[in-house]
């Protein structure tokens, strides 16, 4: 059974929805305290149409914010039920993740606003997906033993950091420079790690809004 075609009014909403959350995502990863207008004006629709769908900022951040994670869950999910290569199951992940710039997000936004709890819900199954992809990989024999999630976040969201040239070339840059990443990653590795992963509770943290914390 195929689906509906949507209406011409609904058609024209999903293409709107489809622009403003893909300009929100380049407006608000350049500068976070851009004001929503300028997510308008980016996408090429009007601010009714905009105010229509998300009646503030802070309900498009938490859009934003709780598409990469299901996002960045799908992939884990993708990652664990993946057949052939393990290991190029794990780097294709690690490459999806980037390609997504679900990173971006989290730099950028955390502590921004207030979360709803249907993003803590998604959290939570990210949470699973990601301990089920980690088990997968390292009892494989392909990811090193010592290796946890917070170090895989923090090198997701270093890459997120570079900005070379245009959208292309940063992209280029940052799929090289993971792939240096990738080596250190592999198992067995060629030495232990100094230090202690960052933890699911230091991760979490950063998405308490600053004045929240005083």
């Amino acid at each position: 059974m195929t689906d509906k075609p949507l209406s011409g009014r609904k058609a024209q909403a999903a293409r709107n929805d489809k622009l403003i959350l893909e300009a929100a995502h380049e407006v608000f990863v350049a500068n976070p305290e851009a004001p929503i207008a300028e997510v308008a004006k980016r996408a090429g629709v009007g601010i009714s149409a905009l105010y229509r769908r998300y009646p503030s900022k802070e309900d498009l951040l938490r859009k934003l914010a709780g598409d990469g994670l299901v996002r960045y869950t799908q992939l884990a999910r993708e990652a664990v039920e993946a057949e052939g290569d393990l290991w190029e199951a794990f780097r294709a992940f690690m490459r999806g993740v980037i390609l997504a710039d679900t990173p971006s997000l989290t730099v950028r936004l955390a502590g921004t606003f207030t979360p709803s709890p249907d993003m803590f819900g998604l959290a939570v199954d990210g949470d699973a997906a990601n301990k089920a992809m980690l088990e997968r990989f390292k009892s494989g024999g392909v990811l090193r033993a010592d290796v946890e999630n917070g170090d895989l976040q923090m090198i997701t969201e270093s890459l997120a950091s570079i900005e070379i040239g245009d959208k292309e070339r940063t992209m280029e840059v940052r799929l090289r420079m993971l792939d240096l990443y990738l080596l250190a990653l592999r198992a067995p590795g060629s030495g232990p790690l100094g230090g202690s992963p960052v933890t699911e509770e230091e991760m979490s943290s950063r998405w308490i809004p600053k004045d929240a914390k005083a």
